[in-house]
């Protein structure tokens, strides 16, 4: 798959060092999130890739081409920090002004108004604006140049639960048109429900680069219940398939060591004469595998 972005031991030092020598790459039309705590080092990089903040060693492509020039930043759209928009302006006033610095018509005004879901709204002043909508009319601005990657920093920071939602489902229909997309989090629930790979950033350090699935080794667990529960549970600990089997009031879970499907599964305990009540399998929560990852870590 075409490379977007490719990151080799990138470096900043201030009085301490921000970010340490990280590296990876980012390919076409995927969903990618930087992972981290505040302080890990996710503006610092985004600031470095987008040329506001300088390196002190390290390097990167974008597009295949080093570094990040005029050219380059045309085919970037990037949300760092909330635009200053006036207040008194209204949505598409405030829109045409954006045109006017990126160089860009005004064709597309009502296009991305309606891809943020303010077309209804345009007229309205900026200041009459809720603080979700003034987030999806950033969004708004950061795609008037069409752009190929779109880069959020905490897009949802501050936010209300719908005003989550509302964004979460904006970047998923943006990531449908083929733009990718880079967004900076430290909200793992976030990160899982948009993101098709993550950077986990941890004090600075690259702790992981990958698919959000492949985080940890991990092939998931059963959830399992059966009138004969003492049976069920011999049968599974003896089983090696399965690395851990634990026992909560009814409920048996039973981690996967070698990987089954529930079919199969199910199929082995009728042979057994066990008649599950309750079978489900599971993946391990983002949560879950960023917590071991860190733990692998520390």
């Amino acid at each position: 798959m075409e490379k977007i972005l490719t990151v080799n031991n990138l470096t900043k030092k201030f009085k301490r060092i921000a970010v340490n020598n990280i590296s990876f790459d980012v390919e076409k039309g995927n969903v990618y999130g930087l992972l981290g705590p505040n302080g890990s080092g996710k503006s610092t990089t985004f600031g470095m890739l987008l040329s506001t903040i300088n390196p002190t060693s390290g390097s990167w492509t974008w597009f295949g081409k080093a570094g990040t020039n005029t050219t380059t930043l045309k085919n970037i759209g990037a949300i760092i920090e909330q635009p200053n928009f006036y207040p008194y302006l209204n949505a598409e006033k405030n829109l045409k002004i954006v045109a006017q610095i990126k160089g860009t018509n005004y064709q597309r005004i009502d296009e991305v108004l309606e891809t943020v879901g303010l077309l209804a709204r345009k007229n309205d002043k900026f200041s009459t604006y809720s603080l979700g909508m003034k987030q999806r009319l950033s969004i708004a601005s950061a795609l008037l140049n069409n752009p190929e990657v779109l880069i959020l920093d905490e897009p949802t920071n501050g936010l209300d639960p719908e005003g989550i939602i509302q964004i979460r489902e904006i970047i998923q229909d943006i990531a449908k048109k083929g733009i990718t997309i880079i967004i900076a989090s430290h909200l793992l629930d976030e990160i899982e429900k948009i993101c098709s790979h993550v950077i986990v950033l941890k004090e600075g350090t690259a702790i992981y680069s990958g698919t959000v699935d492949g985080m940890t080794s991990s092939k998931g667990y059963f959830e399992l219940k059966a009138d004969q529960q003492d049976e069920l549970f011999k049968i599974l600990e003896s089983s090696h398939l399965f690395s851990n089997v634990t026992v909560k009031g009814d409920l048996i879970t039973a981690y996967i060591n070698e990987d089954i499907s529930a079919t199969d599964l199910n199929k082995k305990m009728v042979e057994n004469g066990i008649y599950l009540s309750l079978l489900v399998k599971k993946k391990q929560s983002l949560e879950s595998q960023f917590l071991e990852l860190v733990k692998n870590n520390a």
